[in-house]
């Protein structure tokens, strides 16, 4: 009977799990490609971000990539900030976001005993949409402004798609184009409640 009780409750509280609508609490790691116009280089590093609801339409966000470009150049940028969010439609969520934004270009290897060190920071804004096409598959568009103090401002567009094989696990394709630079990702997201 106890048995029986805990299924059921289980059961109970993965389906209001996925009833609830888009989740704004996750975790991701991954691995990208960026290509970056300023320098006139690319390369490929790792990822990692998430995001987590304060409430229904408030949450926090943050994003830590690195890359090694031409084997020359490491790169390290950072962003995080707050969002707000609403739903459109059951299959359609908005959001809006301001961050702050970091980037650091490091050249290591250029034969300079203690190296090069240029780095820069600002802030961002973004807007964009979540649109689920079925309880598996996500789709997500966005366009992405950033203003750093030295290096000037870009603004971009972000796509993704996000694959769901259960209420906890997903994988991810997602892309931001600019002027300034392109970055191909693809990660796993982990969902927590």
């Amino acid at each position: 009977m106890l048995r029986s009780t805990l299924v059921i409750l289980l059961l109970a509280f993965s389906a209001s799990a996925s009833a609830e609508g888009f989740s704004y609490n996750y975790l991701t790691l991954g691995y990208g490609n960026t290509d970056f116009d300023v320098v006139n280089a690319d390369g490929d590093g790792i990822t990692l971000g998430g995001s987590y609801a304060f409430s229904d339409k408030i949450h926090g966000f943050f994003g830590y990539d690195t890359a090694e470009l031409e084997s020359i150049i490491d790169l390290t940028r950072l962003r995080a900030g707050v969002g707000y969010n609403t739903g459109l439609t059951d299959a359609v969520d908005m959001y809006a976001r301001i961050s702050y934004e970091s980037i650091d270009f490091d050249f290591p290897n250029i034969g300079i005993p203690l190296g090069i060190d240029t780095d820069d920071s600002g802030y961002g804004l973004g807007v964009g949409v979540r649109f689920r096409t079925s309880d598996v598959l996500e789709l997500n568009a966005g366009i992405r402004y950033v203003d750093y103090s030295d290096l000037g401002d870009d603004t971009g567009l972000e796509l993704g798609g996000v694959y769901s094989f259960n209420d906890t696990w997903s994988l991810g394709l997602h892309g931001e184009f600019s002027d300034d630079v392109s970055t191909y990702t693809v990660s796993g997201r982990f969902y927590f409640r």
